[in-house]
């Protein structure tokens, strides 16, 4: 056995799936020859005692390629199987869906959880088996069903926090308004030049914004009896939508201008580990920048605004997809959720790039060593579902341009009922 097949079997618990997977395994890979005319009948042993002659092929980024190649490997190895990942680096998505419907798709494509819905519509990916929900932390859990099915298996959760240089903000803020309080005390005596530091961007971050949004009870849609988002009931202009951007504003460029178009999401982590603010609002993927920085940090849920709600980040969800067209889906699906769901492949991912585990047993994992893993948790406790509905395609461009121009002084009311009515149009 190789010392990447020895890493991946180290724990009693891996060690008891990868003997369930093999058998699994050895039925998924007669299951594909039977498909193929047996031109996946394989030489050797399903534990990989001869050679692998079944190939599956992975769909990944740079980070996923260079983090999973060497324990899928030794997965294929354990269980008669070539896996060959290949990096694709840009529009990810839209090359799997035009590969798909070229009938040149791979067997498994690792992406985010909000392609769903468009991945489902244009009948691209396969429902899959979790044979262990309860195993998976269960907002992950959420954001990968569609239509009462999970459409993936998760790996990683991500949510927006509230990043703070404690030399400047000992305490986490309990309200928007006392953020912004201490980071102008912060900006008087002269130790920081911004208040706080919400990525804006001249076309604005739907993304970003939604936690001060939802504060307030507003949002983007409403959602049905059975709880789900339902596109047909925009409320991107409704009262609750209307109070969150008015105090918005009177925190922008017009009012205290804390919130503003000059910040994006290009330069937000650099204006903070610069040194410039107390508070930045931003995700895990900060965290390699914010510590190379030498930042004496804290990480703590976003707050809500005064007298309101609290702040609702969205919640993302990483996630291995089946390919629908697929010959060898038995094969890949077995992939997926028996790999996809090992706790060295979350750790390994979770190494790659310091994402909480959507697996439970490596989040614990890793916990131990990373306080802010369990800091991120807490933040995106009451988080929302990033809505993985197609129609949500439509939104992105018009609310982020109406939530910039509102940073920048315009008409809330009408900017928002434009936004809308944008929306609600293209949805048809």
């Amino acid at each position: 056995m190789s010392r990447t097949a020895r890493h991946l079997t180290r724990s009693p618990l891996i060690r008891r799936r990868l003997g369930v997977g093999a058998a699994a395994v050895a039925l998924a890979v007669a299951l594909a020859a039977c498909s193929a005319g047996g031109s996946a009948e394989s030489t050797g042993d399903a534990d990989g005692g001869g050679a692998a002659t079944s190939e599956l092929t992975v769909w990944a980024d740079a980070k996923r390629v260079a983090a999973l190649g060497d324990l899928a490997a030794a997965w294929g190895e354990e269980n008669g199987v070539s896996v060959t990942f290949e990096e694709i680096s840009e529009d990810l998505q839209t090359n799997f869906v035009t590969a798909s419907q070229a009938g040149t798709a791979p067997d498994v494509v690792i992406g985010a959880h909000d392609w769903i819905g468009n991945l489902v519509q244009n009948g691209v990916i396969a429902p899959v088996n979790l044979a262990d929900p309860d195993a998976f932390d269960p907002v992950a859990v959420e954001a990968v069903t569609f239509d009462g099915q999970p459409y993936g298996v998760p790996y990683a959760v991500e949510n927006l926090a509230l990043f703070r240089d404690v030399s400047k903000a000992p305490d986490a803020p309990a309200t928007v308004e006392e953020m912004v309080a201490v980071g102008q005390a912060a900006i008087a005596e002269g130790v920081a030049t911004e208040a706080a530091i919400l990525p804006v961007g001249q076309n604005g971050e739907v993304y970003h914004m939604n936690p001060l949004v939802t504060s307030t009870g507003g949002g983007i849609f409403g959602t049905t009896a059975d709880g789900d988002w339902d596109p047909d009931n925009v409320i991107v202009d409704s009262a609750e939508t209307n109070d969150a951007m008015t105090r918005v504003q009177g925190m922008a460029e017009t009012g205290q201008n804390v919130f503003k178009r000059s910040i994006g999401p290009e330069n937000a982590i650099a204006t903070f580990t610069s040194g410039a603010s107390p508070f930045l609002i931003s995700g895990p993927w900060a965290l390699t920048d914010i510590r190379n920085a030498g930042i004496d940090y804290a990480i703590s849920p976003i707050p809500g605004w005064e007298g309101a709600g609290p702040a609702r980040p969205f919640v993302g969800v990483q996630v291995f997809y089946v390919a629908a067209q697929d010959e060898n889906q038995a094969l890949a699906q077995e992939f997926a959720t028996a790999f996809g769901s090992l706790e060295s492949t979350q750790i390994a991912l979770y190494e790659a790039e310091p994402r909480p585990p959507a697996l439970l047993a490596a989040r614990e994992a890793v916990a131990a060593d990373d306080p802010d893993l369990a800091a991120f948790a807490e933040a995106g406790a009451g988080g929302q579902p990033l809505p993985s509905i197609p129609q949500m395609a439509a939104v992105w461009d018009p609310l982020g341009k109406a939530e910039a121009a509102i940073v920048g002084g315009a008409d809330v009311a009408s900017t928002l009922s434009a936004a809308a009515e944008a929306i609600r149009t293209a949805i048809g």
